[in-house]
């Protein structure tokens, strides 16, 4: 059995692209489907340092730190009590030797290794990162904000945030593509503040075989810091 986790989230990024409906069904197995707001699918990376990490039972001070990314599609399916949320991972990427190898293995999540670039300041983040296999970049920099502004998708960082806490299960790709690896993010110190992005680009959302023109647009970030977390494994999804 998987070991549920514990963790800091020292600082996680929340990039958000507002994404036309059959592009991002496009890109998803069954029986996952695009989770819509106000038309609009919900995609984005996740720029994730956590800290501390280690089972529930270990000690604070065995735990470790890493540089994590997770591109992002918010989606629903038919669950035993009705319709569920939560997202979609194409793919994880890390700088953590560790977690590449126990990724799919000691927990659930299969992770690329990435080289990260990271500059921050109590008002800006900046993350860049290139994976070593060559197929993903990422060079973001967001400012904190005191409120969200200029999202289509959400009328204010409120709404915002109870949409992503909704979203707390995530099942990632695996390679055998026969199944879905599911992770549960749980807290009890739920927290994000609005960012305002200065600066976004993006393999994965400027390729245009994926999102053809005008079928992605840069809506809005988030950003959360200092949050302790812990991880529950759930079990694996079927996929088609």
């Amino acid at each position: 059995m998987q070991p549920r986790l514990s963790s800091v989230i020292e600082r996680r990024l929340l990039v958000n692209y507002r994404v036309a409906p059959d592009a991002a069904a496009r890109l998803l197995p069954g029986p996952l489907r695009p989770q819509l707001v106000h038309g609009y699918a919900v995609a984005g990376i996740c720029l994730l340092r956590l800290g501390s990490v280690r089972p529930t039972w270990a000690p604070k001070a065995f735990g470790l730190r890493s540089e994590n990314a997770a591109h992002r599609i918010a989606v629903e399916w038919d669950g035993p009590n009705g319709v569920e949320t939560g997202v979609y991972i194409p793919r994880r990427d890390t700088a953590s030797r560790l977690n590449a190898w126990a990724g799919g293995r000691l927990f659930p999540g299969e992770h690329g290794r990435a080289d990260f670039e990271v500059q921050e300041t109590p008002g800006q983040v900046r993350v860049a990162l290139a994976t070593w296999d060559g197929d993903t970049r990422v060079d973001v920099t967001v400012e904190l904000s005191d409120e969200l502004r200029g999202s289509e998708l959400f009328a204010d960082l409120a709404e915002a945030s109870r949409f992503f806490q909704g979203g707390a299960k995530g099942f990632s790709a695996t390679s055998s593509g026969r199944h879905l690896d599911g992770m549960e993010l749980r807290t009890n110190a739920w927290h994000v503040e609005a960012g305002r992005v200065r600066s976004a680009a993006s393999s994965f959302f400027d390729d245009p075989d994926c999102f053809p023109s005008g079928s992605a647009t840069l809506d809005c970030a988030l950003v959360m810091r200092d949050v302790p977390v812990s991880w529950r494994p759930l079990p694996a999804m079927a996929s088609e």
